[in-house]
């Protein structure tokens, strides 16, 4: 692998924070920016350009002034709306599926007809074109039912009826705002689990496992959010489990990747759940998730630039270790997220403390005192010996905060752990 590497992170949240931070701890990396990036990425030496995440032609010329190696994409929309095709147009090295594969993400549909073309386990499901066909065929499903928007809905577009009030309500609510076609699946139980693959065609190399928590609130309760807080490893799931959903979810997957002609150089993430008859895929997204890179990434005792690297250039992926430690990262959100998030919030400067880490997101102003800009503002993130001792020390440093207009679920880990503060 070269070194003295220029790396293009395209984003702004905590996932691309995470990600410029991985990359730039490798020896082989000079400089990272990130497109637009935000002001706390300063704080960790990244510098943030300002250019907008789908304003190609500029990312685009961007990278050939800096020379960059490579550009790593951070955000479904764009992968969605074809920045690997565009650069790949321009001979520019790119991390990420194009737009057909990025369609796995782009349309719920699109995903779930994939799953049944290579038999990948997954939920029963019907797709409707109108809210008076969709509210129909409620009985076939029975209560409760999930409800999907067909399209991208940065991890809010999932709403679990308890009631045919609420289901028609939100059916209706779905078609008045835009939305193309609707998912009905059946309800299922178990434990959610979240699975990175980085994947080269049919090859793949899978990162640290991960749970996060999407509800807004604790015990699981409120709206569905992009998620509240994330842990790895994952202690409470067995190895046999764990090869039960590398044989019945991510193989078939590569396999279909590979049979299917697609074009995916990048990160799969397998959203799944643990069903009483099995692992059951419940969707793919076409990149790394958010809040779960936050903790993924820290745990990776091999180079990360190296494994994208090797990826991007169609040279053998070297295997991914793991270090023996737990990380675990509780979202501090502003008040009214999902549905009004306030902004504003006054930050400053966040205390540093040993074994504590804080990842910006939807931050704002000059790094020595920075502002909240809405929806998931920063992580609190512990690495630690296990998983207790992590959760202990998140909670511990979170309590010491004042800052008004902002909440946290006081849950995060507790399936692992059993502990809630």
């Amino acid at each position: 692998m070269k070194d003295k590497l220029k790396i293009l992170v395209v984003g702004s949240g905590g996932r691309e924070f995470a990600v410029a931070r991985a990359l730039k701890k490798s020896p082989h990396v000079a400089e990272v920016f990130c497109a637009p990036g935000n002001s706390g990425m300063a704080a960790i030496g990244v510098k943030a350009t300002g250019i907008a995440e789908d304003d190609f032609k500029a990312l685009k010329d961007f990278a050939i002034k800096e020379d960059i190696a490579w550009t790593f994409v951070g955000p479904e929309d764009a992968l969605v709306a074809g920045i690997v095709d565009y650069f790949h147009a321009f001979d520019l090295k790119i991390f990420g599926p194009n737009a057909r594969a990025a369609e796995l993400e782009g349309s719920k549909d699109y995903a779930l007809q994939f799953m049944e073309k290579y038999q990948v386990p997954h939920p029963r499901y019907e797709t409707f074109q109108s809210a008076e066909t969709a509210i129909s065929a409620l009985p076939d499903f029975g209560l409760p039912v999930v409800l999907k928007e067909d399209g991208l809905a940065g991890g809010k577009g999932v709403v679990i009826a308890e009631d045919r009030e609420t289901a028609e309500s939100t059916l209706m609510e779905m078609f008045a705002k835009g939305q193309k076609q609707v998912v009905l699946e059946e309800f299922l139980t178990g434990p959610e689990y979240s699975v990175f693959a980085v994947m080269q065609g049919g090859n793949y190399r899978l990162l640290p496992l991960a749970q996060d928590h999407k509800r807004a609130y604790d015990g699981d309760k409120g709206p569905n959010t992009g998620g509240m807080g994330s842990y790895s490893p994952v202690p409470q799931l067995s190895q046999a489990e764990y090869q039960e959903i590398v044989d019945q979810l991510v193989e078939p997957t590569a396999k279909g990747l590979l049979a299917g002609g697609y074009d995916y150089h990048g990160v799969l993430y397998l959203g799944l759940m643990m069903t009483k008859q099995g692992p059951k895929m419940i969707e793919y997204n076409v990149r790394l998730g958010d809040p779960e890179t936050e903790v993924v990434l820290p745990c990776l005792k091999s180079d990360f630039a190296e494994l994208v690297a090797a990826c991007v250039n169609d040279e053998e992926m070297p295997a991914v270790e793991e270090k023996d430690e737990a990380v675990l990262g509780v979202i501090l959100a502003a008040e009214g997220y999902p549905k009004k998030p306030l902004k504003g919030q006054k930050l400053g400067q966040l205390p540093a403390e040993d074994g504590i880490f804080v990842d910006c997101a939807n931050v704002t102003g000059p790094a020595a005192d920075l502002a909240g800009n809405g929806g998931r503002i920063l992580m609190v993130r512990a690495e630690a010996a296990d998983l207790k001792e992590a959760q202990e020390h998140v909670y511990a440093y979170l309590a010491k905060l004042d800052i008004p207009q902002t909440f946290y679920r006081r849950d995060i880990g507790y399936r692992a752990t059993g502990k809630r503060f």
